[in-house]
């Protein structure tokens, strides 16, 4: 969040969004680098993509472990783009992870019952599912401008080298 608030404040009507500063970092070719909010809104996204299916998956299975349904959430959002250190580390956090029950009461407020917490669950991802979806477009348009930056450069230098 500080690296956007950062961007925002040097040039407030230029970056109002997160598009644009996308753009901005696609443009200069730093969408790569550790400390770019393009990586930061990345993984922001994967992280969102891991609730919903965490929540989806004890929702539609109500009787699978939280052990379970966290290791198959991951599985198919965030373990793709993990290396061999970090699905590791996944493992070992497994461990950690509370039983379904534990869950669910840390979720639901003191006096409500599962049913009000079932129905919370599908507001949340029902609000949040389209959300996803465009920022999903949003990165996929922004991979492609990525490219073409790399491919224009990339194109440069070949020009360059065959000046010698």
């Amino acid at each position: 969040m500080q690296r956007l608030e950062s961007i925002y404040e040097s040039d407030p009507s230029m970056y109002s969004n997160m598009v644009e500063i996308l753009k901005k970092e696609t443009n200069e070719g730093s969408t790569r680098k550790l400390t770019s909010c393009s990586r930061a809104f990345l993984w922001l996204t994967r992280s969102l993509d891991f609730i919903v299916s965490l929540l989806q998956k004890l929702k539609e299975e109500p009787r699978m472990s939280m052990e379970q349904a966290v290791e198959e959430a991951y599985s198919l959002t965030l373990k793709p783009w993990h290396g061999w250190i970090s699905s590791a580390a996944f493992k070992i956090a497994l461990k950690l992870v509370p039983d379904s029950e534990t869950f669910a009461n840390l979720l639901m407020a003191k006096d409500k019952k599962n049913d009000t917490l079932s129905e919370e669950i599908d507001s949340f991802i029902s609000r949040l599912s389209p959300f996803l979806e465009d920022i999903h477009s949003i990165l996929t348009v922004q991979v492609r401008s990525l490219e073409v930056c790399i491919e224009r450069d990339q194109g440069t230098k070949e020009e360059q080298f065959h000046k010698f």
